[in-house]
C-alpha cells in the first residue's frame, strides 16, 4: 500500500528586498492579504489537503511567523469566555491537528538550498513544497494540490509540478516547463521534457510557468545534493528538477484549470493586485470593498 503524503515544506527565508520598507521588520509572508497574513492562506491550503506536519524554513527577522502559528491558550480562552465564536473560527488554523516545525536558512543561498534543509524532516517520504509568498485562488484552493498528490502516488512520480500559462513576454520571470504533449490539458499530469529557470527574453520554448506548488519523492534531495550553485552562488530548485528529468525519472507538470490561479506577493505590483483581488472576493467585507472601489472609480 502506498504511504500517504503527510509532510509539507514551506520555504519562507527570503529577504523580501523588493517590498522594502514594508519588510524591514516584518516578513513578507506575514504581510496582510485581505483579513489574513499571506502565509495563513498557504497553511490552510496544506491543512485542507491533509498535510499534518509542516516545516517552515525561516530566516533572520522571521520570528513573527512562529508567533502567528503558535498556539495561544490565553487568547483562545479569552475569546471562548467572551463567546466570540466568529473570531474563534478565524483562528481555527492553530486549533487543527497540525504540527509545525521550524529551521533557519542562515544565508540566502537559493530556493533549492532552502528545500534541501528539509531532508531530515521528510525522512525518506514524499512531500509537498509550497512557497510561502504564493497563494492559490480557486473555488476550493486545496483541490489542485490534492489532485497533484494523488497523481504523484498513482504514477510513482519523482515530481509533479504545478504550472500556469503566462504571457510570452513575461516568461523570463519564471521557471519555464516544456511538456512532451502540447497543448497540455488542465488538471492532468503531463510528462515534462525540460525545465529552465528564467530563460532569457525570446528564448522560452513554452508559456508554462512553474506555479509555486510541488510534490516530490525523496529523489529531489539527491538531485539537490548534486546541483551546483548558479552564477549568484544560489542553488535553484528548478535546476534540481531539470536534473531529475535528465536522469530519466518520471517528472510531470500539472496545469491549473481556468478557474485556478496563483498569486504571489514578490513585489509591490503583484502584492497590490493580490490584496485587491482577495479583498474584493472576501465573503464578509467584499461587497463593501467593491462598493468603495466603484465610488473611487467615478472620481478618476
Amino acid at each position: 500500500m502506498t504511504q500517504p503524503i503527510t509532510k509539507a515544506i514551506i520555504p519562507a527565508a527570503g529577504l523580501g528586498t523588493r517590498l522594502l520598507p514594508a519588510t524591514k521588520s516584518q516578513p513578507k509572508e506575514m504581510l496582510p492579504v485581505g483579513r489574513k497574513p499571506a502565509m495563513q492562506y498557504v497553511v490552510e491550503e496544506l491543512q485542507d489537503a491533509g498535510l499534518k506536519q509542516i516545516l517552515i524554513i525561516t530566516g533572520r527577522r522571521k520570528q513573527a511567523i512562529e508567533d502567528h502559528f503558535d498556539t495561544d491558550p490565553v487568547l483562545l480562552s479569552a475569546l471562548k469566555q467572551a463567546g466570540n465564536e466568529a473570531m474563534l473560527a478565524e483562528l481555527a488554523y492553530i486549533q487543527r491537528d497540525s504540527h509545525f516545525f521550524y529551521t533557519r536558512q542562515s544565508s540566502p543561498r537559493g530556493l533549492g538550498d532552502a528545500v534541501a534543509l528539509g531532508a531530515k524532516f521528510v525522512d525518506g517520504e514524499s512531500c509537498v513544497v509550497a512557497l510561502g509568498d504564493s497563494l492559490i485562488a480557486a473555488p476550493e484552493p486545496s483541490a489542485p494540490l490534492r489532485a497533484m498528490m494523488q497523481a504523484h502516488l498513482e504514477l510513482q512520480a519523482a515530481a509533479v509540478i504545478a504550472v500556469e500559462e503566462v504571457p510570452l513576454e513575461e516568461t523570463h520571470r519564471y521557471g519555464i516547463v516544456t511538456v512532451k504533449r502540447d497543448p497540455a490539458p488542465p488538471g492532468e499530469p503531463i510528462p515534462i521534457a525540460d525545465i529552465v529557470e528564467k530563460p532569457p527574453r525570446g528564448t522560452a520554448t513554452s508559456r508554462l510557468a512553474v506555479a509555486a506548488r510541488y510534490v516530490f519523492s525523496p529523489l529531489i534531495f539527491e538531485a539537490l545534493a548534486r546541483t551546483p550553485p548558479d552564477e549568484r552562488g544560489e542553488i535553484q530548485l528548478t535546476d534540481a528538477i531539470k536534473l531529475l528529468v535528465q536522469m530519466g525519472h518520471p517528472v510531470y507538470a500539472w496545469l491549473f484549470r481556468p478557474d485556478e490561479r496563483r498569486y504571489d506577493i514578490g513585489n509591490f505590483e503583484s502584492y497590490f493586485r493580490t490584496f485587491i483581488d482577495f479583498a474584493l472576493a472576501d465573503e464578509r467585507y467584499g461587497y463593501l470593498a467593491r462598493q468603495y472601489l466603484k465610488s473611487k472609480a467615478y472620481e478618476l
